[in-house]
């Protein structure tokens, strides 16, 4: 079996998706929401159309099986703010509505994904909402983000922003994260996809454990009240990523003056 080893330099900013897709800068009045009912309607009919093919992928590629999916229950109504750890490319782009069914799970996903030509629509209607390209653009960016909380959305942020394929443990990010579900009031639930082997077939199949809600202290100073929430997410994460078995990747840290960031392979 062939393994590989990744050298990185920088925990929070490195990043090894691989897919090498020509960035397009969003305008800075993007619209985020559709602005007819016709569009509307399709990108909602979309959820229920393509959800039994997500699962369908879940289970044929990753063997996927999620934990504690029940602790949402009750919550999807009033709609709440999902924590995942960023391990996969489209697996991670699948499982949030998985864990939003019947609902739709709205995914904050980098301009990368909005950048293939002719698939800016699918996308959107899918779920993503585009992160601003520019300062400019983060008024609107924040005007949808507080609209979600106000339609009662379920969404979906991978807070270490950058893909580390098949990554064990769990990265640190930052406590601004965690200012949309502080500022709202809106719950917390984190989702940890982990690696484990399977019991007969070779390689490793996904286990996702749900934890939650973490809920924000309101009495807190806005600033104390997004780093509890870090803290407690990462915290929950942290432990339930001890359960991963199974490493085809090695990531070693080596310093930024010895690596480019480059993948080694190793077998």
């Amino acid at each position: 079996m062939k393994e590989r080893t990744i050298y990185y330099s920088d925990l929070l900013n490195d990043d090894f998706a691989g897919t090498n897709i020509n960035t397009a800068e969003l305008p800075d009045d993007y619209r985020y929401f559709p602005k007819t009912a016709l569009r509307r309607g399709f990108a909602g009919g979309l959820n229920f159309a393509v959800s039994p093919l997500v699962l369908l992928l879940q289970k044929t590629v990753y063997g996927e099986k999620v934990v504690g999916r029940e602790k949402l229950k009750g919550y999807r109504k009033d709609g709440f703010y999902l924590y995942g750890n960023h391990t996969r490319t489209m697996g991670d782009a699948y499982c949030p509505g998985l864990l939003a069914w019947p609902k739709k799970a709205y995914i904050v996903a980098s301009a990368d994904c909005f950048s293939i030509r002719g698939t800016r629509r699918l996308v959107e209607d899918l779920g993503g909402i585009a992160l601003p390209s520019s300062a400019k653009g983060f008024k609107n960016y924040s005007q949808a983000m507080r609209r979600h909380s106000e339609l009662c959305h379920i969404v979906t942020v991978y807070p270490e922003a950058h893909i580390w394929l098949g990554y064990t443990g769990i990265r640190p990010f930052k406590a601004s994260t965690f200012h949309y579900p502080a500022e709202t009031g809106k719950p917390v639930f984190t989702f940890t996809t982990t690696w484990q082997k399977r019991k007969v077939l070779p390689g490793a199949r996904t286990v996702v454990y749900v934890d939650g809600p973490f809920m924000p202290d309101m009495s807190l100073a806005m600033d104390k009240r997004k780093e509890a929430l870090r803290d407690a997410a990462l915290e929950a994460m942290t432990e339930r990523a001890k359960n991963s078995n199974y490493e085809k990747i090695h990531y070693v840290y080596r310093p930024k003056e010895e690596s480019s960031g480059k993948q080694d392979k190793a077998s």
